[in-house]
């Protein structure tokens, strides 16, 4: 979606932001505000992984052995791509009506959404239940989230269990609820995303109360008629395993094809016996503050990427200050001095996965959308509407750089200020 800057009304207090939420063609694309706002006020935690590829390849090698070069960045991410939106409503049913065996998916649901590893294990979850007749796979969700696309990811089932405790860190009440599932419905497999977000160490710690050897580090299972197996990443990720599939399985990134061709029931379902209230035995006490300035790009939750076309380079810092983003910045700007080499962000400089990456006149060169290819949103500010940066982009503003930062800042210290009268 494209945006002229000099098409927004002019009214006191008014910018991009204000034309997001007013304008129903784009309110759907406007939620990339939100995670771009709830990193600064919410502090979500960053992945503890970091992902690192050959910076000479063109492409490279994913772990499910396929080969990638995606300059669109529609195969990584959290958002469909045009082709996908307009296929949707062409998508075949597939419902189960009476489960009799059912896999369990507990995702990481990272800012209340689904992740691009949380719609890759799921395409996993759906690989075994072809395997056996009338299997529904089975989404577990704690606390509150924003997510609207669950049928479209492949979830046959959702048990949302709600509470304000799962806010926080609270892995003995999760795990508690996953034993209460575990007694009742007895799911021929659990599988968690292999992360840093929860989701590796709930999973460990269900392998330990269940008794059995969890499968970590997968990225490929093998399910042949003699029996099923897996492959792991073993000897700190330099090496790979083989080994029988276990029930407990924590996989990675690319593990499977996020589902693509079906739309799914998503039918909420309910526990009949809930567990017990127990007293935590872990306290937590809230996020740490984090300089974003002391964030390496690799594990930047938001960045703020500048490239040639910023002339103001002192209002850039100031506009990543006041949102609380990390800075990158492209090539150029590396080159001509701008920028530290450290902040280079593309495949000749730090690959990045950032839930929010915001590109402030950059144009898009080939290396350096490789290097975002796995940020979930996307955001342009450029002069150029036919760049390939703004092809790529979830969403873009045509316009001049210096202005539209000092819309944003503007806004968002007017947020920042009505929060503290609320409190």
């Amino acid at each position: 979606m494209t945006v002229s800057f000099d098409e927004i009304p002019e009214k006191s207090g008014f910018c991009a932001i204000d034309c997001i939420h007013s304008t129903p063609i784009l309110h759907h694309r406007a939620l990339i505000l939100e995670p771009l706002l709830a990193l600064r006020f919410n502090g979500v935690d960053s992945p503890q992984g970091i992902k690192r590829k050959a910076p000479h390849n063109v492409g490279f090698i994913g772990p499910n052995g396929i080969r990638r070069i995606d300059r669109s960045g529609a195969q990584q991410g959290g958002v469909a791509s045009r082709k996908e939106v307009a296929q949707q409503s062409s998508r075949r049913l597939h419902s189960i009506d009476q489960p009799q065996h059912h896999i369990m998916v507990v995702a990481d649901m990272t800012g209340g959404r689904l992740s691009a590893q949380d719609k890759d294990i799921l395409g996993l979850a759906h690989q075994l239940a072809a395997k056996k007749a009338a299997t529904a796979v089975m989404l577990v969700v704690f606390g509150e989230h924003k997510e609207t696309t669950f049928a479209e990811s492949g979830v046959d089932r959702l048990l949302h269990i709600e509470g304000d405790a799962f806010e926080g860190f609270s892995p003995d009440l999760r795990l508690a609820w996953l034993a209460a599932i575990e007694r009742e419905m007895q799911p021929d497999y659990w599988i968690f995303p292999d992360s840093g977000l929860g989701g590796g160490d709930l999973g460990r710690r269900l392998a330990v109360e269940l008794e059995v050897h969890a499968a970590t580090g997968l990225w490929q299972v093998n399910l042949n008629e003699e029996g099923f197996s897996c492959t792991c990443r073993a000897s700190a990720a330099t090496q790979d395993l083989t080994r029988a599939l276990p029930r407990v399985i924590l996989a990675l990134a690319e593990c499977a094809e996020p589902i693509s061709d079906t739309l799914h029931e998503a039918q909420e379902v309910k526990l009949m016996r809930e567990p017990l209230d127990q007293l935590p035995r872990i306290q937590d006490l809230g996020a740490v503050a984090v300089d974003p300035a002391s964030v390496s790009l690799a594990e930047a939750e938001f960045i703020l990427s500048g490239g040639n076309g910023i002339r103001d380079w002192d209002a850039f810092h100031e506009t990543a200050r006041i949102l609380g983003a990390t800075e990158g910045a492209s090539r150029v700007a590396v080159d001509d001095g701008f920028m530290p080499r450290d902040r280079q962000v593309g495949a000749t400089g730090t690959w990045v996965t950032a839930r929010v990456y915001m590109a402030v006149g950059i144009s898009g060169a080939i290396q350096h959308l490789q290097g975002i290819q796995s940020c979930d949103k996307v955001i342009c500010i450029n002069t150029d509407a036919g760049c390939d940066m703004v092809k790529r982009a979830d969403l873009a503003l045509i316009g001049d750089s210096t202005e539209i930062l000092a819309a944003v800042r503007r806004k968002v210290s007017e947020l920042k200020q009505e929060k503290r009268h609320v409190a």
